[in-house]
C-alpha cells in the first residue's frame, strides 16, 4: 500500500527536529504555582496525600511544564473518575529525546528526535473491575486528523496526515496531537496524558527497588548493552531503561518483539507494587513521585489532586488476572505494520468497556515472551472447562468466519498480550542468532 502523505488544512506539513510545547506565560509567579500544583497532585497520586505538605516544597522545582488536551472538556462536571461515562482512559508517552538526559544516552543536539517510541493507552473500567494496557507499535502507520494545533502557535492548525508512523506523531504536533491521533484510531476519548523520557523510567525502577524479571533465553544485544543470562534478575536504573529498550537481543529482533519485552516487564512491576506493600510506604511513594515529576510532562487534566487520587484508588485493588497488557494487532506491509482486522475488535471493546481476555490458543511463538519454565504443568481439564463456559462476560462481536470462535469474553489468536498475572518470561536471542 503507499505511504503518501495527505494534506487537508491550512498549513503545509511540518517535522521539527524538536518536540515544540505550547508556550507559557512569561510571568514567574504563574509557572512557580503551576510546578507546585503539578507537584502536589504527582505526590496525591502515589500517597494518598501522607506527605503531600513536604513534597510539594521539595518536588516543586523539578515539575515540568504542563500541556492541555482538547479532550479535557469531558471532565466538566465530574466529580471523579469513577464518575466518568466508558472509564478512565490515560496515554502514557514515551519520548526518545536526548534532552536533558546526560551523556549516556548520544549528543542531545545530534540524536534527538523526539519520537514516541513507546505509545500505550491505559483504560480503567467504570467499575474498576478491569484494566487493559494497549501497546501502539511505533512503526504502525496511522492517520493524523487535521485537528491538531501547532504547539509553538495554538491559533495555526496542522494538516492532516496519512499513513505516517506512529512515532513520528509527538515531534509533528505534540502530545495533544499523539493523543487525537489515539482516539481517532480506537474511538475513545481520552483525557489524560503524560510523556517520560529515558531517565524517568530508570529512575523509576530504581525508586521501587528493582524489579525481577524472567529471562527464558540469553539476550545479547550490543546496540544497548544489555547481555543477561537465562535465569532470574532484578533490574534497576539503566539495566532496566535498556532491557525496555532493548530489540535486536529478544524476539524476532522486531519492534513487535519488544513490545511483548516490556510486557514481561509491567507485568512484574504490577506484581510487585501489590506483594510488596509499595503503595503503603511512604518513602517509596516520596521518590516514585521525585522520579517521574522530574522527568515526565503531565497533561493539565492530570494536576488536580481529587483526580490524581481516584486514578489511583480506582487501581489499587484490580485482581492481576484481570490486568491485560494488550499488542495492537497488526499485520506486515511494506516499511512497517498497519492494524489487522482484529483491532476493530479491540477497538469496540474498549468503546464498550468490556474486559479484554486473550485466546488460549493465540501464538506468542513469533514474540519476545515464553511461559515459565520453572511454572507447573497447566491441567488440561482446566482448558476444556474454559472452553465450555458461557457463562461470563459476552464475547465481543466481529469475528469473522474464518477466525476460530475464542472463549467467550476473549479476542481472536492473533491479540496477544498476557495478564498480570501471567509470570512470563523474556525470549532472548543471542548474535549468532541476529
Amino acid at each position: 500500500m503507499p505511504h503518501d502523505v495527505q494534506h487537508s488544512s491550512r498549513r503545509a506539513a511540518k517535522t521539527p527536529s524538536l518536540a515544540r510545547h505550547g508556550r507559557l506565560r512569561k510571568s514567574a509567579a504563574w509557572k512557580t504555582l503551576l510546578k507546585s500544583v503539578a507537584a502536589v497532585a504527582a505526590v496525591a497520586l502515589v500517597s494518598g496525600g501522607a506527605v503531600a505538605a513536604y513534597a510539594a516544597w521539595d518536588l516543586a522545582a523539578t515539575a515540568q511544564p504542563t500541556v492541555k488536551l482538547e479532550s479535557e472538556k469531558v471532565l466538566e462536571g465530574v466529580p471523579d473518575v469513577g464518575a466518568i461515562d466508558g472509564g478512565v482512559n490515560l496515554l502514557v508517552i514515551g519520548s526518545d529525546s536526548r534532552a536533558g538526559q546526560g551523556d549516556g544516552f548520544g549528543d542531545p543536539d545530534e540524536e534527538t528526535a523526539v519520537l514516541n517510541d513507546v505509545t500505550m493507552l491505559l483504560h480503567i473500567a467504570q467499575d474498576h473491575s478491569h484494566v487493559e494496557v494497549i501497546s501502539f507499535p511505533r512503526d504502525m502507520f496511522v492517520s493524523v486528523p487535521g485537528t491538531c494545533t501547532d504547539p509553538e502557535d495554538p491559533s495555526e492548525e496542522l494538516s492532516a496526515l496519512s499513513s505516517v508512523k506512529m512515532n513520528s506523531v509527538l515531534a509533528y504536533g505534540g502530545m495533544d496531537c499523539v493523543v487525537k491521533t489515539v482516539e481517532e484510531l480506537t474511538g475513545v476519548t481520552i483525557p489524560f496524558a503524560g510523556i517520560v523520557q529515558f531517565m524517568g523510567v530508570a529512575g523509576l525502577s530504581e525508586a521501587v527497588g528493582g524489579v525481577e524479571v524472567c529471562v527464558a533465553e540469553p539476550i545479547e544485544d550490543p546496540y544497548t548493552d544489555t547481555y543477561l543470562d537465562a535465569g532470574m534478575h532484578t533490574l534497576s536504573g539503566l539495566p532496566a531503561l535498556q532491557f525496555l529498550r532493548v530489540r535486536h537481543g529478544v524476539g524476532d529482533g522486531s519492534d513487535l518483539g519488544r513490545i511483548s519485552n516490556q510486557q514481561v516487564f509491567l507485568s512484574a512491576l504490577a506484581r510487585q507494587l501489590q506483594a510488596d506493600g509499595t503503595l503503603g510506604d511512604p518513602v517509596k511513594l516520596y521518590s516514585i513521585a521525585k522520579a517521574a515529576l522530574a522527568n515526565m510532562q503531565l497533561s493539565s487534566s492530570l494536576t488536580d489532586p481529587t483526580r490524581m487520587i481516584s486514578i489511583a484508588k480506582a487501581m489499587k485493588d484490580v485482581d492481576l488476572s484481570k490486568i491485560a497488557f494488550i499488542q495492537y494487532p497488526t499485520g506486515y506491509v511494506e516499511g512497517g505494520v498497519v492494524p489487522s482486522d482484529s483491532a476493530e475488535l479491540v477497538n469496540q471493546a474498549l468503546q464498550a468497556d468490556l474486559p479484554i481476555s486473550f485466546d488460549p490458543a493465540a501464538d506468542q511463538t513469533d514474540f519476545a515472551s515464553a511461559a515459565d519454565p520453572n511454572a507447573p504443568p497447566a491441567d488440561p481439564n482446566a482448558q476444556v472447562a474454559a472452553e465450555g463456559d458461557t457463562g461470563g462476560e459476552a464475547p465481543v462481536e466481529g469475528s469473522t468466519e474464518s477466525t476460530p470462535t475464542p472463549p467467550a469474553g476473549s479476542l481472536p489468536s492473533d491479540v496477544t498480550g498476557q495478564t498480570a498475572a501471567d509470570v512470563r518470561c523474556s525470549a532472548g536471542r543471542t548474535l549468532a542468532d541476529q
